[in-house]
């Protein structure tokens, strides 16, 4: 079994890309830099390099996977055993498909003579993911004169284990299965030591020419300028290919794009008068779309591709937050499967207890097998109070009691799991300490091995007291007084804020600093505070638990610069003694601790603070690859003319990341719901120097809506609404 520091997440250590529990990744692996082309649909996720193929090697992401299991780890496309030059590769502006455009280069024959000029064939490979498959067509086109082409497909499967991928050695694996050759199509599988059967099937139409367990070969008759189609698809753990290839690809398409313009109708959309900021915008919107996943109890936004392409409780409800405003279904999906995954009993080696909120799932084998303790995990100390916090949210902005009823006996657990099991040592706060040696250290987002410290660089012992987690259980007890409230419990909702102020009037005495002018990162086992200034203090402001004497001192501290480095705040002060820009979490910059430090100063009235941080943020997408925010990047100093510096295997796309650039919207614009009106409030607008106007169109409150424009005027901002469906009021 892996060590106890088996984290999700990466660090860099040295020249190497590693994982405390010992996965390793060589450091050219960053996705940024070999620009790795990515689709997802559900459970299934497929990364590819620019030319459509997918060659797995050592640390290498690429492949077919499903449900934490590489279904397809090779292939190849050649023409006449020459590999096609690449013209471009694009994804849709929705991510719905890949396009790869390939031409040929010279064939050359035995003699040196120049059978086909380079420039002659475009091969055009449009490819999607739906229901566990892979879809791809290709168009082969021919401008030279007639003649016949040899084209080939190689394929191959290792059927490996994501957490092998990532770079677990395992002492054992199970057993390969000889490949079944049928007309048109090959089946590949593996039987684990889980006793489980995975099976991929490649199949073909119209058939190869020639066809074996690794390679397809077609020998296709090209006229001059005309076009032909081979349909290829992957099939993970199928259990019908009665259809033919052709016909599901179209069929799979059409299903695809409804689905993307359900979802698109569903939620608020956003223009602004930057062209280049609605492609960001637009990009983020179609990544977050890309990364929910359909579950019984709604949708669900996976962590992020390719590592965390999976349930994540305290990623999900972050993002549902950052987004609620623009999609509240999305946070009702959240709440309901998290709900149906709390956990009922006391189990050591999954750190869970009555009440607690889970923290990953995983459905691989070696998950299954407990070889990774990770199958359904719970060492997570914050995912339970925002649990909490994202239901009285959810209430704030739809009024929709039923919900709220439906989920109390989860939150009443909840509640009762902070007060029973979160308190370890009843001194008032939430610590946590992993209860057996294969869970996590850290147990806070900041979950690597050397994240939490003392002053002089010391690692602190736990049970450790995060400050962000006392601010997610204050927000939490205001968040179950306000529901208790509307459902008419009025004793709870007096008890829940009653214990809200208590923790309030503690906090501020146990983590407020007036040297550092800001809140401790942490207090130790011994209750000797962790005097390092972080991000984390932010979340103070965020949760509303910050006295507002204070408020404007940490936001100081925040903006100085040694912690704003001009694209977003740092994880860590470069004034303290684990600074490293490089690394993870001691001095790189996430997009999404920024979006909820934003919205901590738009909380207490620093607008034009929040805007800072989004020009930053968005300056920093301009320089990435489909201006899309990835996971995190370095810390360094912003440079004139300069782009930010890429954190190796950061994943792109990342949910919380991706919703980011939503969040900050709203945090400049002030934008709240209040039920009472009931309406849409816009507090001090702001609007961030790239920004001159914002139309939101189909912003709703229940069944009704709005479309509002907010415009630049002098040193204000103008709001218009354009069209207004119901009794809304925008004030």
């Amino acid at each position: 079994m892996q060590s106890a520091e088996a984290t999700s997440k990466l660090s860099l250590l040295g020249d190497e890309i590693s994982g405390p529990a010992g996965f390793f990744i060589p450091a050219n692996a960053s996705l940024q830099e070999r620009r790795l082309l990515i689709l997802k649909h559900d459970d299934t996720f497929a990364v590819f390099d620019p030319n459509g193929d997918a060659i797995a090697g050592p640390g290498s992401p690429e492949g077919i996977f499903h449900r934490d299991t590489r279904y397809l780890s090779h292939l190849y496309l050649t023409v006449e055993n020459m590999r096609p030059m690449l013209l471009s590769s694009t994804l849709r502006d929705d991510n719905v498909t890949l396009t790869c455009d390939l031409t040929n280069p010279d064939l050359v024959g035995a003699d040196g003579s120049v059978l086909l000029e380079h420039d002659s064939i475009h091969i055009r490979r449009t490819r999607f993911l739906r229901e566990s498959g892979c879809f791809e067509r290709l168009t082969i086109k021919n401008f030279d004169h007639p003649r016949r082409i040899r084209l080939d497909i190689d394929f191959g499967c290792d059927f490996a284990d994501l957490f092998e991928v990532r770079g677990s050695k395992r002492r054992q694996r199970g057993q390969i299965h000889p490949p079944v050759v049928k007309e048109g199509r090959v089946l590949l599988s593996y039987t684990g030591l889980d006793e489980r059967t995975r099976t991929t099937t490649v199949s073909f139409d119209p058939a190869p020419q020639i066809l074996n367990g690794t390679r397809a070969r077609f020998l296709l008759d090209l006229p001059h300028k005309r076009n032909c189609s081979v349909f290829l698809q992957i099939q993970c753990d199928e259990r019908s290919a009665a259809s033919p290839s052709r016909r599901r690809f179209f069929v799979a398409l059409r299903d695809n794009l409804r689905d993307e313009r359900s979802a698109s109708i569903r939620a608020t959309s956003i223009t602004t008068s930057n062209e280049i900021f609605n492609e960001a915008i637009q990009r983020s919107v179609a990544d977050l779309s890309m990364l929910v996943t359909t579950t019984p109890e709604g949708p669900y936004p996976y962590a992020g591709i390719p590592w965390f392409s999976t349930v994540f409780g305290r990623d999900a409800i972050i993002t549902a937050m950052e987004v609620l405003w623009l999609d509240p279904e999305i946070a009702r999906g959240v709440l309901g499967h998290l709900a149906a995954n709390q956990a009922t009993t006391v189990n050591p080696e999954a750190d869970a207890e009555p009440g607690k909120i889970l923290h990953e799932l995983r459905y691989g084998e070696m998950a299954e097998l407990g070889e990774v303790p990770f199958r359904r995990y719970y060492g997570s100390i914050d995912s339970t109070p925002l649990f909490v916090m994202l239901a009285g949210a959810h209430l704030r902005r739809t009024a929709d009691l039923e919900t709220v009823r439906r989920l109390w006996p989860h939150i009443e657990a909840a509640l009762a799991w902070i007060d029973q099991y979160g308190d370890r040592d009843g001194d008032g706060f939430v610590e946590y300490g992993r209860m057996s040696p294969e869970g996590l250290v850290n147990q806070g987002w900041k979950d690597s091995q050397d994240s939490i410290f003392h002053a002089d660089g010391t690692l602190a012992q736990g049970p450790i007291a995060l400050v962000e987690v006392q601010a997610y259980v204050y927000g939490a007890w205001m968040a179950a007084a306000e529901m208790a409230r509307q459902q008419n419990k009025v004793e709870a909702a007096q008890h829940y804020e009653r214990k809200a102020i208590l923790l309030r009037d503690r906090f501020d005495s146990a983590f407020f600093d007036e040297a550092l002018g800001t809140y401790v990162l942490a207090l130790d086992g011994h209750k000797r505070p962790c005097r390092v200034r972080s991000s984390n203090a932010g979340h103070a402001l965020f949760a509303g638990i910050a006295r507002e004497e204070r408020a404007e001192s940490v936001m100081r501290t925040l903006m100085s610069a040694a912690s704003f480095c001009g694209w977003g705040v740092r994880t860590i002060a470069s004034t303290e003694a684990r600074y490293n820009p490089m690394s993870y979490h001691n001095g790189s910059v996430w997009p999404h601790d920024n979006a909820m430090i934003a919205s901590g100063f738009s909380r207490y009235g620093f607008h034009h603070e929040a805007a800072r941080i989004f020009e930053g943020l968005f300056a920093a997408s301009t320089y990435i690859d489909l201006r899309r925010l990835p996971e995190l990047f370095c810390g360094f100093p912003r440079r004139r003319s300069r782009g930010p510096t890429f954190y190796p295997v950061a994943c792109s796309p990342q949910a919380w990341a991706a919703a980011a650039p939503i969040s900050l919207i709203q945090s400049c614009i002030g934008l709240r719901f209040d039920p009472a009106l009931p309406g849409i409030v816009f507090d001090k607008p702001a609007l961030p120097d790239f920004l001159d106007e914002i139309t939101l169109k189909r912003l709703s409150f229940g069944p009704d809506s709005a479309d509002v424009s907010l415009g630049r005027s002098g040193e204000d901002v103008a709001i218009q609404v354009l069209g207004r469906k119901g009794r809304l009021q925008v004030s």
